[in-house]
């Protein structure tokens, strides 16, 4: 939360939008996801998985 609302303020906003969440959802999460072995050796990246997650959500408009 603390990242998406810096992220809106250094847009100059007081407010934060889905899009701030998705930007910095990589680098804030990124650290957060333990990969099983075996989507480890399938290539698998946690960024693909934040990816997955983002895609599935539904952004309200």
């Amino acid at each position: 939360m603390n990242a998406s609302k810096a992220t809106a303020a250094i847009q100059g906003r007081d407010f934060v939008t889905p899009e701030d969440i998705i930007r910095v959802a990589a680098p804030v999460l990124r650290h957060r996801i333990i990969l099983s072995p075996e989507k480890e050796m399938e290539g698998v990246n946690e960024n693909e998985i934040i990816k997955q997650i983002i895609n599935g959500l539904e952004i309200p408009r």
